[in-house]
């Protein structure tokens, strides 16, 4: 019974770790995705607090895809935002954005 708890205890612990965002991936996709159309991820994310980057971030970034697909500026993201790609990354983009938000007192190392 010990060796089964164990067992159970440890694959909830390898699931919780594997399955949450990491910021450092956020960053990549910013860098990737975003940069060419807005500013250095410095200037840009910290133009909103955390609660407001959470807001734009919910449900998995919809509301995010939503602007962007909505914006005729934004015509060059529309592939990626319609992609798997972004909806199955949005959690590590939601991640960075929050980290390094106007009131999170972080700032990006590099871009």
């Amino acid at each position: 019974m010990n060796h089964f708890f164990f067992f159970i205890l440890s694959l909830f612990f390898f699931t919780a770790a594997t399955s949450s965002a990491a910021v450092y991936k956020g960053q990549k996709l910013f860098v990737k995705q975003c940069t060419t159309c807005h500013e250095t991820g410095q200037t840009f994310v910290a133009k909103k607090k955390m609660k407001e980057w959470k807001k734009v971030m919910e449900e998995d970034g919809k509301k995010l895809a939503t602007l962007h697909l909505k914006s005729e500026k934004a015509s060059k993201s529309w592939k990626y935002f319609e992609s798997k790609s972004y909806s199955k990354n949005a959690k590590h983009l939601k991640q960075f954005l929050v980290e390094y938000a106007k009131d999170s007192g972080n700032v990006p190392a590099c871009n």
